[in-house]
């Protein structure tokens, strides 16, 4: 007689799986943890680090590592570590902001777009005009139109990350759009949606119910590399001396800042030029490991 009395065991979840399959991704756990690194640094290192970014000492300018300033100084004497961890919260917040942005639109355009076929034409084809405009170009003259007024409204440095956040999200959509729409067409087809289908279930309830929670694995991989290349675009703004302000500094900001002492002082443009560079690999790498294991294909090999 079988004993049916002891407790049956809950199912695994299918996370498990996924951090199972991401764990051994040794390039996403190595640039995981260097983000997370990144990103806790320049949030709690003000609190650590109490030098203030702004604080003029002309008598210490352009010095080089010293244990005072591990980084050196500029040639206004400021600390170049304390500069360092306040570009980075500023360029980290702007990757976070803009890549949200960025999601909301790419994802909406892409499911409407993949699940009504009479908006599908239109919306695909406004994906392909943004997609077919230069950038940089478009990039340049939104700043220049509307730096100016954001700057009155909100302030230069507030007006400035609303324009940054706002231009970075509204020109890097597409590719999400593009990427959700296939993947809606073919959930469309599946067997789970027809009887959800057949049973009167409104499009509403159905995108939020079936078609949404199926397509989080391209938006989470979309997410990692829209941090990267928002990063990257904030970074050449700044470079160009269309982002920030001089006295509120990013990452690109001080790479800019350095060109001109590169000769003399190399390793300022070092610091800025590796934090960029090492942030974004490590982003890359996340997201390789997470489109990894977030394709059953490949989850268990």
């Amino acid at each position: 007689m079988t004993d049916t009395s002891q407790p049956t065991k809950a199912p695994r979840s299918q996370w498990w799986d996924v951090w199972d399959q991401f764990k051994t991704h040794k390039g996403a756990v190595i640039g995981a943890t260097f983000f997370l690194f990144v990103v806790l640094a320049v949030t709690f290192g003000q609190y650590l680090w109490t030098i203030d970014a702004t604080y003029l000492d002309i008598r210490a300018r352009n010095q080089g590592p010293n244990w005072g300033h591990p980084f050196g100084t500029d040639q206004m004497g400021r600390d170049l570590f304390a500069q360092m961890l306040q570009g980075g919260r500023t360029s980290i917040a702007v990757g976070l902001s803009a890549m949200i942005l960025s999601l909301v639109l790419g994802t909406f355009v892409g499911v409407v777009a993949g699940y009504f076929k009479k908006l599908d034409g239109i919306l695909m084809r406004l994906t392909d005009l943004f997609l077919a405009l230069p950038l940089l170009p478009l990039l340049l003259v939104i700043i220049m139109l509307f730096r100016d007024p954001l700057r009155n409204a909100f302030g230069p440095e507030t007006g400035i990350f609303i324009l940054i956040v706002s231009v970075i999200g509204i020109t890097s959509w597409m590719p999400t759009a593009r990427i959700v729409r296939g993947d809606v067409l073919a959930l469309k087809e599946r067997e789970f949606v027809l009887s959800a289908r057949s049973i009167g279930t409104g499009p509403r309830h159905m995108i939020f119910r079936h078609i949404l929670p199926n397509v989080m694995s391209p938006i989470m991989v979309s997410a990692t590399l829209g941090i990267a290349n928002a990063i990257i675009t904030e970074s050449a703004l700044s470079f160009l001396g269309l982002g920030f302000p001089s006295d509120f500094p990013t990452w690109g900001r001080l790479l800019n800042d350095s060109v001109v002492y590169m000769q003399q002082y190399p390793e300022r443009v070092m610091w800025p030029g590796m934090a960029i560079s090492l942030t974004v690999l490590a982003v890359n790498y996340m997201g390789d490991g997470l489109r990894d294991a977030l394709d059953p294909r490949i989850r268990g090999r």
